[in-house]
């Protein structure tokens, strides 16, 4: 069965290069050397997929880690500026309490805009949440 809604890609690629080159820099401290090995994993293996009905994040060893959630599940969207302000970390609050993390996302500014504007304008279901953001345009 095919589904006759068309899904428009908002981003998709990895993690800002600006992480990468900043870790990479601070493993010549080899303090540091941990984070510049964290870096270059997700460098080559963690992928973001925002599109206009879920957010989609593969990372992991040989990005076999999966994660997919549709905008309903998402309560509330926190963000980190890194590198100056650059890129930044993010993290989906879903309905259930559980996180998804979105580590080093470029344009994380607007990412974060394009999430919130999902969420504020999907419909609700029930309306028994009471911490959730009321759609615009309804009077009460």
């Amino acid at each position: 069965m095919t589904s006759s809604i068309k899904e428009n890609t908002f981003y998709e690629g990895g993690p800002a290069k600006g992480d990468l080159i900043f870790n990479i820099l601070l493993g010549f401290t080899l303090i540091a050397l941990p984070f510049t090995v964290g870096a270059i994993v997700r460098a080559l293996w963690l992928r973001f997929r925002i599109t206009s009905r879920r957010v989609s994040v593969s990372g992991g060893w040989m990005g076999k880690d999966r994660s997919q959630v549709v905008y309903s599940q998402i309560r509330e969207v926190r963000c980190v500026p890194r590198g100056f302000g650059a890129w930044g970390d993010m993290v989906l609050v879903l309905t259930d309490g559980s996180r998804l993390e979105l580590r080093s996302m470029p344009r994380f500014r607007e990412v974060e805009t394009y999430i919130q504007e999902r969420i504020t304008s999907r419909p609700e279901s029930n309306g028994s949440s009471s911490d959730s953001i009321p759609s615009k345009g309804f009077a009460a």
